[in-house]
């Protein structure tokens, strides 16, 4: 399994939405380093949810039920892709971005390096870290 990071605006798409939504579709990426990342990823990958702009805060974890295809917001014919994620659920207590910057443990997150882009690699030592940080057990 290999882990990632999706960050949403919660004003556009929020972690609530995500939750009445059960599955949904992650599209509306436009970066090519983040559509390299949803091209990688597997079923049964697991995400953090990220909530940018407003909280800048991890609130939740999401699940991969399936793989690339064609973003259905796209324009035909365009290179962009989207995957589906699982609600799987909420994070104990948030873990905001503040937070992570100050935890040696999480020196080298890719968020804390490139924080504008939306689908990133997370190490499973990060992934690790964050869950002990937000209290997340796997259910």
């Amino acid at each position: 399994m290999a882990y990632w990071l999706v960050k949403s605006e919660p004003d556009a798409f929020s972690w609530d939405d995500q939750v009445r939504a059960g599955v949904e579709p992650w599209t509306g990426v436009r970066n090519h380093a983040a559509k390299r990342h949803l091209m990688a990823m597997r079923l049964g990958d697991r995400a953090f949810f990220y909530h940018s702009n407003v909280g800048k805060e991890i609130v939740g974890v999401v699940e991969v039920v399936r793989e690339a295809y064609p973003d259905p917001t796209a324009e035909p014919g365009s290179p962009w892709v989207a995957v589906d994620v699982r609600t799987v659920g909420p994070f104990p207590r948030r873990v905001g971005l503040a937070e992570m910057k100050v935890a040696p443990r999480l020196e080298g997150l890719l968020l804390l390096r490139q924080s504008r882009l939306s689908v990133m690699p997370v190490s499973a030592a990060h992934w690790r870290t964050i869950c002990a940080m937000g209290g997340w057990r796997e259910p």
